[in-house]
């Protein structure tokens, strides 16, 4: 079988790999500018529901559920770096859509909320 029959084949296998790799690699990029982010007054918010983040959080984050967050986005100010976090970066990945379309521009995903116990 050639390249492309393998393609058609098996596309939807390597679009989840890509998909997987690619948090990954975002995930360490984020990490490795923690301390710069700190430095500039980065703002650390998790987006799980609240009964997840009684249950377990890094310091020095704040709860925003996903879904509350566009009614709350003055308490993120638009000057500060924002990294954010969830279960397993799919929400913060959501998060990190609407608030650049809201004109945030400095804002980063981490991935899981552990990450940031690293």
């Amino acid at each position: 079988m050639d390249f492309l029959g393998l393609f058609e084949k098996y596309w939807p296998f390597m679009a989840l790999v890509l998909w997987f790799a690619y948090k990954w690699w975002n995930s360490k990029r984020v990490i490795a500018m923690l301390p710069e982010l700190k430095k500039n007054g980065a703002i650390f918010v998790d987006v799980r529901s609240a009964g997840e983040f009684a249950n377990g959080n890094a310091p020095g984050t704040i709860n925003i559920p996903l879904q509350e967050l566009g009614s709350r986005l003055g308490e993120i100010p638009k000057s500060s770096p924002v990294v954010l976090c969830c279960a397993s970066g799919t929400r913060s990945g959501m998060a990190k859509l609407m608030l650049r379309k809201k004109g945030y521009r400095k804002v980063y995903n981490i991935g899981t909320w552990s990450k940031f116990l690293d």
